[in-house]
Formats: structure tokens, sequence, C-alpha cells
């Protein structure tokens, strides 16, 4: 297998999406038995969902925070944990799941573009930031208010909203000499377009996963396979 080199003077910007997740037991969005099986996005995953049915949001996302709990990173989390602790500051990760596994793996220069499943925030735009939340909520009467008098709801991007730190993300990717994509099949945009923008400011891009993705013609090396399996000894630093 061709290893990706990082040379002294790389930037190394990763994206990683469902399927790194997946690999840790976490079923993927996607999946024709997975975690959104039984329930429509317009009941569980929009602003319309979460002001007609505050308690049902919450009792989904309780859920998917029982179910994070058990999981653990796998060795691809581990594999970019290590990459960062060599190169520092020259390392960025952005991912679009909302578990925490990157940073249980010991990633620290990330945003989580979706949000994060382990905190909360304000319903209203009053400006305070999230707070963590680990609750797993049986009824809605246990959930908080904000100082405001909003109530407290999960810190995730619904259908509809802004995916977060966009202007941070768009940064990075304008300074980075090298793109690695694992487990995101190119088909959710934004984050699908990231590639693009990396390759029109002359980034190398690599993608990480097991079968092509939709936008293969985007990369200039494909390594197929499960991110767990193939990354480990796949970054060669300079």
């Amino acid at each position: 297998m061709e290893h990706i080199r990082v040379a002294p003077e790389d930037r190394v910007f990763v994206l990683t999406g469902a399927g790194i997740s997946a690999e840790s037991g976490l079923p993927t969005f996607r999946a024709e038995d997975g975690l959104w099986a039984g329930h429509r996005v317009d009941d569980v995953c929009t602003p319309d969902a979460w002001r007609r049915d505050p308690a049902g949001v919450w009792a989904f996302y309780s859920a998917r925070r029982a179910q994070g709990e058990q999981a653990k990173p796998n060795p691809a989390h581990r594999t970019l944990a290590e990459l960062e602790e060599r190169i520092c500051n020259r390392f960025f990760l952005c991912t679009q799941n909302v578990d925490d596994l990157h940073e249980r793996a010991g990633t620290k220069r990330l945003v989580h573009m979706h949000g994060e499943l382990a905190k909360a925030r304000c319903e209203n735009a009053c400006g305070r930031k999230p707070v963590e939340d680990h609750m797993v909520y049986t009824s809605l009467d246990a959930v908080g208010r904000c100082a405001c008098g909003g109530r407290m709801r999960p810190h995730i991007v619904f259908f509809g909203e802004i995916p977060l730190e966009m202007e941070h993300i768009e940064r990075e990717i304008a300074r980075a000499s090298l793109m690695v994509v694992v487990g995101t099949s190119g088909s959710v945009y934004p984050a699908a377009s990231f590639v693009h923008w990396a390759r029109e400011g002359g980034a190398r891009t690599v993608y990480i996963g097991p079968e092509r993705p939709l936008n293969a013609h985007a990369f200039t090396q494909i390594v197929v396979g499960k991110a767990g399996e193939v990354m480990p000894g796949l970054f060669v630093v300079e």
C-alpha cells in the first residue's frame, strides 16, 4: 500500500465522517438498519421538530448519548491523534460527527461542524455558549433552562441550520497543503465541497474509506479499506 507522506512544510487538514465512528460501533446516518431507522428526520432533527416536540427530540438524542458512552476510539482515531502529536500546529481536524471519539483518542486541534452530542445550548439566540451536558434525560421536566429563560436543546446542527465554525474551517482549508478525508461518502454538503476547495488551493487530497467515494475524481490518492485497518502506519512524517 502506498504511504501518505507528510513533508516538513505540509499543513494537514483532516475531514472525518460517520464511517470512522461506524468502526467503533456507532451506526451511520444512512445505514439501512442504522441509528435513524424508525425515525423520520423531520421528527427528530429539524427546528420545526424541536418547536413541535422537544421531549421527543431530547429522547432521541438521549438515546444517542447512552450509545455513544459505550463506544470507544478505534485505531483510526488514535492514528490521527498520533499524527497531530507529531506535527503539532500543522494539524487541523474537522469532523462531521457529533461524538467525542476524536477527543477521547487525544486529538486537540479540532472542530465539530455539526455540533457535539455531549453539550447543550439555549434554544434562543441569547449569545451564551454551549455547556457540557452528559445527562440521559427521561423527561422534558428534567431538562434545564438557560439564564435567559430559554429551554436547553441538544448542541446539534439540525437540518436547515448552518454548520458551525465555517469561517475557521475555510481558513484552515485555504492554508492546507494536504487534505485527508476519512469515512465520508462525499454526498453531504458543504463538507463534500471541502476537497474541491483544497484542490483549488493546490493541496494534495487523499481519501480513506471502504469504497470509492462519489467524488473520487477530486482526490489525488485513494486508499480503499476500513480506516481502522489501513491507517495505522499509513502516514510517513518526514
